[in-house]
């Protein structure tokens, strides 16, 4: 189990390198020029060319890219996130820690929402395949993964902020502005699950030892709980730890649509300022979390399922 980790922990720290030199790479191929952000066209105009390039080179940007890169990746290995071109003076890793916590409660409300209502809509329709709730369930879950998820918002935002009045449009400033984008943040999450939980239940249904249970005269109820639900529930786990990755890129979005400061907004806003330094870090940021996500998903599934053993 240890050499497990330690592997997949090795396997992560590779992967971080790649998409720390894609990140890089991609936004210094970008035609925006940072001091030209920094300053301003008006700032610009009144500097001379030496004072541009006295500003360019204490930042850093006259030197080749590979040794910008080592750099910032020195930096960071450090701690050192840098600071922020459009917030002056403020490190990036405080604008992170300040939208992170707005992200992570987004993100843990909706999967437990989807979770909450998902496994039980699973097991339901796949107990009783091809009933009227059966037909429901399939209908809604295929809607909840076709439908986008900034059009509900944006109809969500129109029903019950404009027409009735009930929820805020945007902001988190109550507990009422996190009810529409939980919800649909949750809706595509609840619609994947829906879908495995039923597709694994009526797979476990048919299996041998599920009939010689039946043969020993056990109930329909007993079998259902602790043979057919506990076994079609391994594929769920592995799924939630991967899903983890859909819904961060899925907040990026809602989170523009509902004018919530998480970290998917301040992307966005950072990318349109062209403030490389906070994309750079929130990027990595996400990408260990979606890293640490996958090896506790691995890790949780080899202890649901014994008979699965980590090597």
């Amino acid at each position: 189990m240890i050499r497990y980790v330690i592997r997949r922990l090795l396997q992560g720290i590779v992967v971080l390198l790649l998409i720390s030199v894609a990140t890089f790479s991609i936004l210094h191929l970008t035609p925006t020029d940072p001091i030209k952000t920094l300053l301003g066209e008006s700032g610009k105009a009144k500097l001379t060319t030496e004072q541009i390039n006295q500003i360019r080179h204490e930042w850093g940007l006259d030197k080749p890219l590979y040794a910008q890169y080592l750099t910032w990746l020195g930096n960071m290995a450090r701690g050192n996130f840098g600071e922020s071109i459009i917030v002056t003076g403020t490190p990036v890793m405080t604008l992170i820690k300040q939208s992170l916590p707005v992200t992570a409660k987004l993100n843990i409300l909706a999967m437990l929402l989807a979770i909450a209502i998902a496994i039980p809509a699973g097991i339901f329709a796949g107990s009783r395949q091809y009933s009227i709730f059966d037909y429901g369930a399939t209908l809604g879950a295929t809607l909840g993964v076709s439908l986008p998820n900034f059009w509900i918002g944006l109809m969500l935002i129109i029903l019950f902020a404009l027409k009735l009045g009930w929820l805020p449009p945007f902001g988190t400033s109550s507990w009422k502005g996190y009810i529409l984008p939980v919800f649909v943040l949750a809706i595509e999450q609840m619609a994947v699950l829906t879908r495995l939980m039923r597709s694994t239940m009526i797979e476990a249904l048919t299996q041998d030892f599920i009939r010689t249970a039946r043969a020993k005269g056990l109930r329909s109820a007993v079998v259902l709980r602790r043979h057919v639900v506990r076994n079609a529930l391994l594929p769920i786990v592995t799924v939630i730890g991967y899903r983890v990755a859909f819904i961060f890129s899925g907040t990026i979005v809602i989170e523009t649509v509902f004018a919530v400061p998480g970290i998917g907004r301040l992307l966005v806003n950072s990318v349109y300022e062209s403030d490389y330094q906070v994309v750079q870090a929130i990027v990595l940021v996400l990408t260990v979390l979606v890293i640490l996500a996958n090896i506790v998903t691995d890790l949780v599934y080899a202890l649901v399922d014994p008979r699965i053993r980590l090597q």
